[in-house]
């Protein structure tokens, strides 16, 4: 009997904690770390490629825009050579018709009086003798 009272005595010097229900066990396997940090380093290698790729497509559309601005200037310059072209033709056809006789011979007889020779009041004199 003693034996049965040493053991009520020193049940009730024990604490009993409540029974709370067991944590839920993950449905994945923990990641490792070093997944995690291969998966980053994937990200980010990708990042700087998109971003590489973006700058270069960047570069390539100014360098499209320069293009496109020189050859409207080139556009312009050869409008304008061709105005000077036909300007110029213009002008040698003015000319040409200015340095014509028939007109210098008018003007001589109407503001100089002068007349044409006769050819055959033409002689000549020898300076050799």
């Amino acid at each position: 009997m003693a034996s049965t009272r040493a053991a009520a005595v020193a049940a009730p010097a024990r604490r009993h904690r409540p029974k709370t229900a067991p944590e839920a066990a993950p449905k994945t396997a923990p990641r490792r770390p070093a997944a995690r940090t291969r998966r980053r380093a994937h990200s980010r290698a990708a990042i700087a490629w998109i971003v590489v790729f973006g700058v270069l497509l960047a570069g390539v559309v100014f360098v499209n825009l320069a293009v496109l601005q020189l050859n409207l200037r080139l556009d312009k310059a050869n409008q304008q050579r061709s105005q000077l072209k036909a300007d110029n033709a213009a002008l040698v056809a003015q000319l040409s018709s200015a340095l014509a006789s028939p007109r210098i011979q008018k003007l001589a007889h109407s503001q100089d009086g002068l007349i044409q020779a006769d050819p055959s009041s033409i002689d000549y004199i020898d300076l050799g003798k």
